[in-house]
Protein backbone atom coordinates (compact mmCIF):
# COMPACT_ATOMS: atom_id res chain seq x y z
CA UNK A 1 0.00 0.00 0.00
CA UNK A 2 1.25 3.49 -0.88
CA UNK A 3 2.51 5.48 2.09
CA UNK A 4 0.04 8.31 1.48
CA UNK A 5 -2.76 5.90 2.46
CA UNK A 6 -1.52 5.63 6.03
CA UNK A 7 -2.64 7.96 8.81
CA UNK A 8 -0.21 10.26 10.61
CA UNK A 9 -0.35 8.03 13.69
CA UNK A 10 0.54 4.97 11.64
CA UNK A 11 3.37 6.79 9.83
CA UNK A 12 4.77 8.05 13.14
CA UNK A 13 4.87 4.51 14.53
CA UNK A 14 6.43 3.13 11.34
CA UNK A 15 9.12 5.81 11.40
CA UNK A 16 10.07 5.17 15.01
CA UNK A 17 10.23 1.42 14.31
CA UNK A 18 12.52 2.23 11.33
CA UNK A 19 10.19 0.50 8.90
CA UNK A 20 10.29 3.61 6.74
CA UNK A 21 12.33 6.81 6.58
CA UNK A 22 11.09 10.39 6.87
CA UNK A 23 12.42 11.02 3.37
CA UNK A 24 10.35 8.14 1.99
CA UNK A 25 7.23 9.43 3.74
CA UNK A 26 7.77 12.96 2.45
CA UNK A 27 8.45 11.82 -1.11
CA UNK A 28 5.25 9.77 -1.09
CA UNK A 29 3.23 12.89 -0.34
CA UNK A 30 5.08 15.26 -2.66
CA UNK A 31 4.66 12.68 -5.45
CA UNK A 32 0.96 12.46 -4.59
CA UNK A 33 0.68 16.26 -4.84
CA UNK A 34 2.37 16.14 -8.25
CA UNK A 35 -0.03 13.41 -9.36
CA UNK A 36 -3.41 14.78 -8.25
CA UNK A 37 -3.27 18.45 -7.29
CA UNK A 38 -4.01 19.63 -10.82
CA UNK A 39 -7.47 18.11 -10.21
CA UNK A 40 -7.90 19.24 -6.59
CA UNK A 41 -6.12 22.64 -6.57
CA UNK A 42 -5.53 22.42 -2.84
CA UNK A 43 -2.06 24.00 -2.73
CA UNK A 44 -1.13 27.62 -3.34
CA UNK A 45 2.55 26.98 -2.54
CA UNK A 46 4.36 23.61 -2.38
CA UNK A 47 7.64 23.68 -0.41
CA UNK A 48 9.02 20.44 -1.82
CA UNK A 49 12.73 21.17 -1.37
CA UNK A 50 12.26 22.43 2.19
CA UNK A 51 10.14 19.39 3.04
CA UNK A 52 12.75 16.94 1.78
CA UNK A 53 15.54 18.82 3.60
CA UNK A 54 13.57 18.67 6.87
CA UNK A 55 12.91 14.98 6.36
CA UNK A 56 16.62 14.30 5.93
CA UNK A 57 17.30 16.11 9.22
CA UNK A 58 14.81 13.84 10.97
CA UNK A 59 16.41 10.75 9.44
CA UNK A 60 19.80 11.85 10.76
CA UNK A 61 18.36 12.25 14.26
CA UNK A 62 16.73 8.84 14.01
CA UNK A 63 20.01 7.25 12.89
CA UNK A 64 21.81 8.92 15.80
CA UNK A 65 19.36 7.39 18.26
CA UNK A 66 17.74 10.66 19.28
CA UNK A 67 14.23 10.52 20.73
CA UNK A 68 11.63 11.77 18.26
CA UNK A 69 8.31 13.47 18.87
CA UNK A 70 5.14 11.92 17.47
CA UNK A 71 5.10 14.56 14.73
CA UNK A 72 8.78 14.27 13.75
CA UNK A 73 9.03 13.54 10.04
CA UNK A 74 5.27 13.90 9.51
CA UNK A 75 4.32 16.16 6.57
CA UNK A 76 1.73 18.83 7.41
CA UNK A 77 -0.04 21.33 5.13
CA UNK A 78 -0.70 24.83 6.49
CA UNK A 79 -3.65 27.09 5.70
CA UNK A 80 -2.44 30.16 3.84
CA UNK A 81 -3.49 32.64 6.53
CA UNK A 82 -0.97 31.28 9.06
CA UNK A 83 2.35 33.12 8.84
CA UNK A 84 5.36 31.06 7.82
CA UNK A 85 8.78 32.73 7.82
CA UNK A 86 10.28 33.11 4.33
CA UNK A 87 7.33 31.24 2.78
CA UNK A 88 4.63 33.02 0.79
CA UNK A 89 1.51 33.66 2.91
CA UNK A 90 -1.29 35.11 0.79
CA UNK A 91 -4.66 34.63 2.54
CA UNK A 92 -5.64 33.63 -1.03
CA UNK A 93 -5.97 37.34 -1.81
CA UNK A 94 -4.50 39.66 -4.41
CA UNK A 95 -3.85 42.01 -1.48
CA UNK A 96 -1.19 39.66 -0.07
CA UNK A 97 -0.26 37.76 -3.23
CA UNK A 98 3.44 38.60 -2.77
CA UNK A 99 3.64 38.74 1.04
CA UNK A 100 6.48 36.73 2.59
CA UNK A 101 6.38 37.00 6.41
CA UNK A 102 9.59 37.71 8.34
CA UNK A 103 8.38 35.58 11.27
CA UNK A 104 6.51 32.38 12.11
CA UNK A 105 3.14 32.06 13.78
CA UNK A 106 3.40 30.50 17.25
CA UNK A 107 1.82 27.25 16.03
CA UNK A 108 4.54 26.98 13.37
CA UNK A 109 7.27 27.56 15.96
CA UNK A 110 5.74 24.76 18.05
CA UNK A 111 5.67 22.41 15.07
CA UNK A 112 9.24 23.33 14.12
CA UNK A 113 10.39 22.37 17.62
CA UNK A 114 8.82 18.93 17.03
CA UNK A 115 10.56 18.47 13.64
CA UNK A 116 7.45 18.46 11.45
CA UNK A 117 7.83 18.48 7.67
CA UNK A 118 6.28 21.58 5.98
CA UNK A 119 4.54 20.50 2.77
CA UNK A 120 3.35 23.98 1.82
CA UNK A 121 0.45 26.42 2.04
CA UNK A 122 -3.07 25.47 1.05
CA UNK A 123 -5.90 27.36 -0.58
CA UNK A 124 -8.76 29.03 1.26
CA UNK A 125 -11.57 31.51 0.81
CA UNK A 126 -10.06 35.00 0.59
CA UNK A 127 -9.18 36.22 4.11
CA UNK A 128 -11.14 33.18 5.38
CA UNK A 129 -14.43 34.71 4.21
CA UNK A 130 -16.55 32.03 2.57
CA UNK A 131 -18.03 28.56 2.94
CA UNK A 132 -16.92 26.94 -0.30
CA UNK A 133 -13.30 27.86 -1.17
CA UNK A 134 -14.62 29.70 -4.22
CA UNK A 135 -13.62 33.23 -3.20
CA UNK A 136 -9.85 32.59 -3.48
CA UNK A 137 -8.02 35.00 -5.79
CA UNK A 138 -5.90 32.16 -7.19
CA UNK A 139 -8.10 29.13 -7.86
CA UNK A 140 -11.18 27.17 -6.84
CA UNK A 141 -10.39 24.03 -4.85
CA UNK A 142 -12.41 20.89 -5.66
CA UNK A 143 -13.79 18.16 -3.40
CA UNK A 144 -11.75 14.96 -3.84
CA UNK A 145 -14.89 12.80 -3.62
CA UNK A 146 -16.21 14.52 -6.75
CA UNK A 147 -14.29 17.37 -8.32
CA UNK A 148 -17.50 18.99 -9.56
CA UNK A 149 -18.35 19.81 -5.92
CA UNK A 150 -16.97 22.36 -3.47
CA UNK A 151 -14.78 21.19 -0.56
CA UNK A 152 -16.36 23.68 1.86
CA UNK A 153 -14.66 26.65 3.38
CA UNK A 154 -12.92 28.63 4.36
CA UNK A 155 -10.32 25.90 5.10
CA UNK A 156 -11.20 24.10 1.88
CA UNK A 157 -7.61 23.41 0.87
CA UNK A 158 -6.79 22.11 4.36
CA UNK A 159 -9.59 19.52 4.25
CA UNK A 160 -9.27 18.63 0.56
CA UNK A 161 -5.52 17.90 0.71
CA UNK A 162 -6.03 15.50 3.64
CA UNK A 163 -9.00 13.81 1.99
CA UNK A 164 -7.05 13.40 -1.28
CA UNK A 165 -4.00 11.89 0.43
CA UNK A 166 -1.82 14.90 -0.38
CA UNK A 167 -1.08 15.40 3.32
CA UNK A 168 -1.69 13.24 6.39
CA UNK A 169 -2.46 16.32 8.51
CA UNK A 170 -3.21 19.98 8.04
CA UNK A 171 -3.87 23.12 10.02
CA UNK A 172 -6.93 25.26 9.35
CA UNK A 173 -8.64 28.15 11.07
CA UNK A 174 -12.26 28.31 12.20
CA UNK A 175 -14.23 31.55 12.60
CA UNK A 176 -17.77 30.24 12.13
CA UNK A 177 -17.26 26.64 11.00
CA UNK A 178 -14.30 26.96 8.65
CA UNK A 179 -12.59 23.79 9.89
CA UNK A 180 -15.70 21.73 10.56
CA UNK A 181 -17.68 22.49 7.40
CA UNK A 182 -14.95 21.46 4.93
CA UNK A 183 -14.15 18.44 7.13
CA UNK A 184 -17.78 17.36 6.81
CA UNK A 185 -17.91 17.98 3.06
CA UNK A 186 -14.62 16.13 2.46
CA UNK A 187 -15.22 13.22 4.86
CA UNK A 188 -12.35 13.92 7.28
CA UNK A 189 -12.01 14.78 10.98
CA UNK A 190 -11.68 18.43 12.01
CA UNK A 191 -11.41 19.98 15.48
CA UNK A 192 -12.30 23.56 16.37
CA UNK A 193 -10.63 24.02 19.79
CA UNK A 194 -11.88 26.11 22.71
CA UNK A 195 -11.26 29.78 22.07
CA UNK A 196 -8.00 30.75 23.86
CA UNK A 197 -6.52 27.24 23.87
CA UNK A 198 -4.37 27.83 20.76
CA UNK A 199 -2.33 30.97 20.11
CA UNK A 200 -3.54 33.25 17.33
CA UNK A 201 -0.18 35.01 17.08
CA UNK A 202 0.70 34.93 13.39
CA UNK A 203 -2.82 34.04 12.25
CA UNK A 204 -3.89 36.82 9.89
CA UNK A 205 -7.12 37.94 11.52
CA UNK A 206 -10.64 37.74 10.15
CA UNK A 207 -12.62 38.19 13.40
CA UNK A 208 -10.30 38.20 16.39
CA UNK A 209 -12.86 37.21 19.04
CA UNK A 210 -14.00 34.19 16.99
CA UNK A 211 -10.93 32.90 15.09
CA UNK A 212 -9.25 29.70 16.25
CA UNK A 213 -6.55 27.53 14.65
CA UNK A 214 -7.21 23.79 14.69
CA UNK A 215 -6.19 20.41 13.20
CA UNK A 216 -7.63 18.31 10.37
CA UNK A 217 -6.77 14.63 9.87
CA UNK A 218 -8.17 11.31 8.69
CA UNK A 219 -8.50 9.80 12.18
CA UNK A 220 -9.39 10.98 15.67
CA UNK A 221 -5.94 9.91 16.90
CA UNK A 222 -4.26 12.09 14.26
CA UNK A 223 -6.30 15.13 15.26
CA UNK A 224 -5.60 14.53 18.96
CA UNK A 225 -1.88 14.28 18.23
CA UNK A 226 -1.72 17.56 16.31
CA UNK A 227 -3.93 19.42 18.79
CA UNK A 228 -1.63 18.42 21.66
CA UNK A 229 1.27 19.92 19.72
CA UNK A 230 -0.25 23.36 19.13
CA UNK A 231 -2.30 24.15 22.26
CA UNK A 232 -1.02 26.09 25.26
CA UNK A 233 -0.33 29.49 26.74
CA UNK A 234 1.56 31.99 24.57
CA UNK A 235 3.01 35.23 25.92
CA UNK A 236 2.65 36.72 22.44
CA UNK A 237 -1.14 36.26 22.57
CA UNK A 238 -2.75 37.77 25.67
CA UNK A 239 -6.02 35.95 24.97
CA UNK A 240 -4.51 32.47 25.46
CA UNK A 241 -5.54 30.64 28.63
CA UNK A 242 -2.93 29.89 31.29
CA UNK A 243 -3.70 26.24 32.03
CA UNK A 244 -2.27 22.75 31.74
CA UNK A 245 -3.30 20.55 28.81
CA UNK A 246 -3.41 16.76 28.63
CA UNK A 247 -1.67 14.54 26.12
CA UNK A 248 -4.88 14.13 24.15
CA UNK A 249 -3.69 11.23 22.02
CA UNK A 250 -2.25 9.25 24.96
CA UNK A 251 -5.48 9.75 26.93
CA UNK A 252 -7.85 8.61 24.15
CA UNK A 253 -10.50 6.19 25.41
CA UNK A 254 -13.49 4.62 23.68
CA UNK A 255 -15.32 4.17 26.98
CA UNK A 256 -18.33 6.52 27.02
CA UNK A 257 -20.60 4.52 29.32
CA UNK A 258 -22.97 6.85 31.16
CA UNK A 259 -22.06 9.92 29.09
CA UNK A 260 -25.13 12.06 28.42
CA UNK A 261 -25.40 13.25 24.82
CA UNK A 262 -27.80 16.11 24.14
CA UNK A 263 -29.72 16.32 20.87
CA UNK A 264 -30.93 19.92 20.42
CA UNK A 265 -34.23 19.99 18.53
CA UNK A 266 -33.33 23.25 16.77
CA UNK A 267 -30.50 21.49 14.89
CA UNK A 268 -32.88 18.90 13.42
CA UNK A 269 -35.42 21.40 12.06
CA UNK A 270 -36.84 21.88 8.57
CA UNK A 271 -33.64 23.58 7.39
CA UNK A 272 -31.71 20.31 7.66
CA UNK A 273 -32.02 17.74 4.85
CA UNK A 274 -33.71 14.45 5.65
CA UNK A 275 -30.67 12.36 4.73
CA UNK A 276 -28.44 14.40 7.04
CA UNK A 277 -30.92 14.01 9.91
CA UNK A 278 -31.17 10.27 9.27
CA UNK A 279 -27.41 9.72 9.28
CA UNK A 280 -26.76 11.86 12.35
CA UNK A 281 -29.56 10.16 14.29
CA UNK A 282 -28.17 6.76 13.26
CA UNK A 283 -24.80 7.88 14.63
CA UNK A 284 -26.45 8.85 17.91
CA UNK A 285 -27.86 5.31 18.16
CA UNK A 286 -24.36 3.88 17.70
CA UNK A 287 -23.17 5.99 20.63
CA UNK A 288 -26.19 4.87 22.65
CA UNK A 289 -25.37 1.22 21.92
CA UNK A 290 -21.91 1.91 23.33
CA UNK A 291 -23.26 3.13 26.66
CA UNK A 292 -24.16 6.78 26.09
CA UNK A 293 -27.48 8.21 27.23
CA UNK A 294 -29.39 10.30 24.68
CA UNK A 295 -31.37 13.32 25.81
CA UNK A 296 -33.45 15.80 23.78
CA UNK A 297 -32.57 19.39 24.66
CA UNK A 298 -33.35 22.89 23.40
CA UNK A 299 -31.12 25.81 22.45
CA UNK A 300 -33.79 28.36 21.43
CA UNK A 301 -31.47 31.21 20.42
CA UNK A 302 -29.96 29.05 17.66
CA UNK A 303 -32.49 30.47 15.18
CA UNK A 304 -30.89 33.94 15.55
CA UNK A 305 -27.25 32.85 15.77
CA UNK A 306 -26.42 33.15 12.07
CA UNK A 307 -27.54 36.79 12.03
CA UNK A 308 -25.52 37.58 15.15
CA UNK A 309 -22.46 35.81 13.75
CA UNK A 310 -22.40 37.76 10.50
CA UNK A 311 -22.86 41.07 12.33
CA UNK A 312 -20.07 40.39 14.86
CA UNK A 313 -17.64 38.81 12.40
CA UNK A 314 -18.15 41.47 9.73
CA UNK A 315 -17.73 44.26 12.28
CA UNK A 316 -14.41 42.82 13.40
CA UNK A 317 -13.35 42.13 9.81
CA UNK A 318 -13.99 45.73 8.77
CA UNK A 319 -11.67 46.85 11.57
CA UNK A 320 -8.98 44.21 11.03
CA UNK A 321 -8.80 44.74 7.26
CA UNK A 322 -8.42 48.51 7.58
CA UNK A 323 -4.66 47.91 7.85
CA UNK A 324 -4.49 46.83 4.20
CA UNK A 325 -4.29 50.25 2.59
CA UNK A 326 -1.26 50.08 0.30
CA UNK A 327 1.05 51.90 2.73
CA UNK A 328 2.87 49.36 4.89
CA UNK A 329 2.76 46.05 3.05
CA UNK A 330 0.88 44.07 0.46
CA UNK A 331 -0.59 45.18 -2.84
CA UNK A 332 -0.60 48.84 -3.89
CA UNK A 333 -2.54 50.19 -6.87
CA UNK A 334 -0.40 51.65 -9.64
CA UNK A 335 -2.70 54.46 -10.75
CA UNK A 336 -3.62 57.22 -8.29
CA UNK A 337 -3.22 60.99 -7.96
CA UNK A 338 -3.58 61.46 -4.21
CA UNK A 339 -3.19 59.57 -0.94
CA UNK A 340 -6.95 59.10 -0.63
CA UNK A 341 -7.14 57.80 -4.19
CA UNK A 342 -4.31 55.36 -3.43
CA UNK A 343 -6.30 53.99 -0.49
CA UNK A 344 -9.45 53.69 -2.57
CA UNK A 345 -7.84 52.11 -5.62
CA UNK A 346 -5.69 49.73 -3.59
CA UNK A 347 -8.64 48.40 -1.60
CA UNK A 348 -10.94 48.28 -4.62
CA UNK A 349 -8.44 46.33 -6.69
CA UNK A 350 -6.89 44.26 -3.88
CA UNK A 351 -10.01 42.80 -2.25
CA UNK A 352 -12.50 40.43 -3.86
CA UNK A 353 -16.27 40.87 -3.84
CA UNK A 354 -16.99 38.77 -0.74
CA UNK A 355 -14.39 40.60 1.35
CA UNK A 356 -15.76 43.97 0.19
CA UNK A 357 -19.28 42.82 1.06
CA UNK A 358 -18.29 42.00 4.62
CA UNK A 359 -16.28 45.20 5.08
CA UNK A 360 -19.33 47.19 3.99
CA UNK A 361 -21.63 45.24 6.31
CA UNK A 362 -19.22 45.59 9.21
CA UNK A 363 -18.72 49.30 8.68
CA UNK A 364 -22.49 49.77 8.52
CA UNK A 365 -23.30 47.96 11.78
CA UNK A 366 -20.58 49.89 13.63
CA UNK A 367 -21.60 53.29 12.28
CA UNK A 368 -23.31 56.00 14.30
CA UNK A 369 -27.04 55.39 14.51
CA UNK A 370 -26.80 51.67 13.74
CA UNK A 371 -24.40 50.41 16.42
CA UNK A 372 -27.16 49.99 19.03
CA UNK A 373 -29.64 48.57 16.56
CA UNK A 374 -27.34 45.84 15.23
CA UNK A 375 -23.93 45.30 16.80
CA UNK A 376 -24.98 45.84 20.42
CA UNK A 377 -27.95 43.47 20.01
CA UNK A 378 -25.72 40.84 18.41
CA UNK A 379 -23.31 41.02 21.36
CA UNK A 380 -26.22 40.65 23.81
CA UNK A 381 -27.43 37.61 21.87
CA UNK A 382 -23.90 36.21 22.09
CA UNK A 383 -24.19 36.19 25.88
CA UNK A 384 -27.62 34.54 25.70
CA UNK A 385 -26.28 31.77 23.44
CA UNK A 386 -23.38 31.12 25.83
CA UNK A 387 -25.81 31.01 28.76
CA UNK A 388 -28.03 28.48 26.98
CA UNK A 389 -25.09 26.20 26.23
CA UNK A 390 -23.82 26.50 29.81
CA UNK A 391 -27.26 25.55 31.09
CA UNK A 392 -27.43 22.41 28.98
CA UNK A 393 -23.90 21.37 29.94
CA UNK A 394 -25.01 21.06 33.57
CA UNK A 395 -26.77 17.83 32.53
CA UNK A 396 -25.06 16.92 29.23
CA UNK A 397 -21.47 15.83 28.61
CA UNK A 398 -21.62 16.34 24.84
CA UNK A 399 -24.07 17.88 22.38
CA UNK A 400 -24.56 16.13 19.02
CA UNK A 401 -25.73 17.94 15.87
CA UNK A 402 -25.26 17.83 12.10
CA UNK A 403 -22.18 19.74 10.95
CA UNK A 404 -23.88 21.09 7.85
CA UNK A 405 -27.53 21.21 6.73
CA UNK A 406 -26.74 19.23 3.58
CA UNK A 407 -23.92 17.60 1.66
CA UNK A 408 -21.52 19.63 -0.48
CA UNK A 409 -23.03 21.59 -3.36
CA UNK A 410 -21.66 21.90 -6.87
CA UNK A 411 -19.01 24.50 -7.72
CA UNK A 412 -20.81 27.66 -8.85
CA UNK A 413 -24.23 26.49 -7.63
CA UNK A 414 -24.57 29.02 -4.78
CA UNK A 415 -21.78 31.41 -5.70
CA UNK A 416 -24.07 34.23 -6.84
CA UNK A 417 -26.37 34.00 -3.81
CA UNK A 418 -24.63 35.11 -0.59
CA UNK A 419 -27.63 34.19 1.61
CA UNK A 420 -27.62 30.60 0.37
CA UNK A 421 -23.88 30.46 0.93
CA UNK A 422 -24.17 31.84 4.46
CA UNK A 423 -26.86 29.26 5.31
CA UNK A 424 -24.22 26.50 5.11
CA UNK A 425 -22.88 27.79 8.45
CA UNK A 426 -26.18 27.44 10.31
CA UNK A 427 -25.03 24.50 12.47
CA UNK A 428 -21.54 25.75 13.28
CA UNK A 429 -21.59 29.46 14.09
CA UNK A 430 -23.03 29.08 17.61
CA UNK A 431 -19.88 27.24 18.69
CA UNK A 432 -17.64 30.19 17.80
CA UNK A 433 -20.05 32.71 19.29
CA UNK A 434 -19.88 30.80 22.59
CA UNK A 435 -16.12 30.07 22.38
CA UNK A 436 -16.71 26.30 22.69
CA UNK A 437 -14.81 23.33 21.25
CA UNK A 438 -16.40 21.13 18.57
CA UNK A 439 -15.32 18.28 16.33
CA UNK A 440 -16.74 17.13 12.98
CA UNK A 441 -16.41 13.54 11.85
CA UNK A 442 -17.90 11.50 8.99
CA UNK A 443 -21.16 9.64 9.61
CA UNK A 444 -22.27 8.47 6.18
CA UNK A 445 -22.85 9.60 2.62
CA UNK A 446 -25.72 11.25 0.79
CA UNK A 447 -27.56 10.03 -2.29
CA UNK A 448 -25.07 12.01 -4.40
CA UNK A 449 -22.19 10.02 -2.91
CA UNK A 450 -20.84 13.00 -0.95
CA UNK A 451 -19.87 12.71 2.75
CA UNK A 452 -22.13 13.69 5.63
CA UNK A 453 -20.61 15.05 8.84
CA UNK A 454 -21.80 15.07 12.44
CA UNK A 455 -20.68 17.60 15.04
CA UNK A 456 -19.90 16.97 18.68
CA UNK A 457 -19.91 20.12 20.85
CA UNK A 458 -18.40 20.28 24.33
CA UNK A 459 -18.13 22.67 27.23
CA UNK A 460 -15.05 24.91 27.36
CA UNK A 461 -11.76 22.98 27.58
CA UNK A 462 -13.51 19.59 27.28
CA UNK A 463 -11.58 18.53 24.18
CA UNK A 464 -10.59 15.19 25.72
CA UNK A 465 -14.24 14.34 26.27
CA UNK A 466 -15.06 15.28 22.66
CA UNK A 467 -12.15 13.30 21.28
CA UNK A 468 -13.06 10.24 23.36
CA UNK A 469 -16.67 10.33 22.13
CA UNK A 470 -15.50 10.70 18.54
CA UNK A 471 -12.96 7.90 19.07
CA UNK A 472 -15.71 5.61 20.39
CA UNK A 473 -17.80 6.23 17.27
CA UNK A 474 -14.79 5.75 15.00
CA UNK A 475 -14.00 2.39 16.60
CA UNK A 476 -17.63 1.28 16.54
CA UNK A 477 -18.22 1.91 12.83
CA UNK A 478 -14.71 1.11 11.59
CA UNK A 479 -11.96 3.62 11.06
CA UNK A 480 -12.88 6.21 8.43
CA UNK A 481 -9.38 7.02 7.21
CA UNK A 482 -9.55 5.93 3.59
CA UNK A 483 -8.17 8.37 1.01
CA UNK A 484 -10.90 9.64 -1.31
CA UNK A 485 -11.16 8.06 -4.75
CA UNK A 486 -10.76 11.19 -6.82
CA UNK A 487 -13.49 11.51 -9.47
Amino acid sequence: MELYNFTATELSDMLKEKKVSAAEITKAFTDRIDAVDDKINAFVTVTKDLALAKAEEVDKKLAAGEALSDLAGIPIAIKDNICTKDILTTCSSKMLSEFVPPYNATVIEKLNSLDYVPLGKVNMDEFAMGSSCETSYFKKTSNPHNTEYVPGGSSGGSAACVSAGEAPLSLGSDTGGSIRLPSAYCGVVGLKPTYSSVSRYGLIAFASSLDQIGPIGRSVSDVAMLYSAICGKDNKDATTANREYADFKADLSADIKGKVIGLPKEYFSDGISDEVKKNVMSASKVLEENGAVLKEISLPSTDFALNAYYIISSAEASSNLARFDGVKYGFRAKDYNSLTEMYENTRSEGFGDEVKRRILLGTFVLSSGYYDAYYKKAKLLQQRILKEFSGEFTSCDVILTPTAPDTAFKIGENFGDPLKMYAADICTTTVNIAGLPAISLPCGKGANGMPIGMQLIGNKFSEQNLLNTAYCYEKAVGEFNTVASIK
